[in-house]
């Protein structure tokens, strides 16, 4: 059982944006693990207080600083208009995240590494991938959005009509600039847990975990138009070549309908480079039983940040 944990309230920049963040120090019992730090990143259309916080327990008991933020746009952070989705600014702030960390005295700037969660585990390959600070990338339950705006969550389930109707709602809500027409914000699931039930599993998974198990008042899984063409020719995997000689690390679950994407990306990666599946476990069950995730995570960060 991880002791709970009471993290410090900081901020770092991310280019003009004040973003939000959580920095857990280790707890009384947690090995000495010389300044090593993780960088924990949350999924899409979500926040630090949620699956970011059970990680940075399991690994700050473990010996590891651990700081977990709201993105831009979204949560406690800066930045508008609120609720979109820029996979390139989310990049940038991991490397700020980078940044912040290397400013502390108390972190080893030599044994940085970065955990992506769901739409982060694609955000946090590609920081590694130009971003030789982070010297161990590991991902949980991860996607590539790009992908997913072509292709789908599930494996092959986007059209390309279905991808044409979101730029073209993603063209309208950028004109509302212009001439002042309001664009309804994206609802990526219903507000009431009752409503998914005629949905795919996929999204049941996830309105079982935002819905049910862990809901909070500043992640409503809303999304802007517009974000749709940001995300739609952004590809997270595509150089994961270029994270070597540093090590990736992909968790995924059998019952996962993404597992898929880290499959894919690990494909694309080169030594060292692993591919764990945990059976039983579904897309949205990484975000919160995270037992064997967790002791991978320790495990992983163990062997390289030291």
């Amino acid at each position: 059982m991880v002791s709970e944990l009471s993290p410090e309230n900081v901020s770092f920049y991310s280019r003009n944006y004040k973003l939000a963040a959580h920095l857990y120090h280790l707890t009384p019992e947690a090995p000495n693990r010389n300044g090593a730090a993780i960088v924990i990143c949350h999924p899409w259309t979500s926040i630090k207080e949620q699956s970011p916080a059970n990680y940075a327990r399991v690994l700050a008991s473990a010996g590891f600083i651990c700081l977990a933020y709201d993105a831009a746009y979204q949560g406690e952070s800066e930045g508008e208009p609120r609720s979109l989705e820029d996979p390139y600014q989310r990049v940038e702030d991991i490397k700020s995240a980078v940044t912040y960390l290397v400013s502390r005295k108390d972190v080893d700037s030599n044994k940085i590494g970065v955990l992506g969660i769901c739409a982060s585990g694609g955000y946090a390959p590609f920081a590694a991938q130009t971003d030789l600070r982070i010297k161990a990338c590991a991902t949980s339950a991860a996607v590539c959005v790009g992908t997913m705006a072509r292709r789908g969550f599930d494996k092959d389930s986007t059209t390309a009509d279905i991808l044409k109707a979101q730029l073209e709602a993603a063209g309208k809500d950028r004109n509302s600039d212009v001439d002042g027409s309001k664009s309804d914000v994206v609802l990526m699931l219903p507000e009431k847990l009752e409503d998914a039930s005629g949905l795919p599993d996929s999204f049941q998974d996830l309105a079982q975990y935002y819905r049910k198990r862990a809901p909070h008042p500043r992640a409503p899984n809303t999304c802007l138009p517009r974000s749709w063409d940001i995300m739609a020719n952004f590809d997270a995997f595509a150089h994961n070549d270029m994270i070597s000689p540093r090590p990736l690390l992909m968790i995924t679950g059998t019952k996962a309908a993404t597992k898929w994407y880290s499959e894919d990306g690990v494909a694309k990666a080169k030594e060292p480079k692993e591919l764990v599946v945990i059976e039983g476990l579904t897309h949205a069950d990484l975000y919160d039983h995270v037992d064997e995730a967790g002791r991978k995570c320790v495990e992983f960060f163990g062997k390289w940040l030291k």
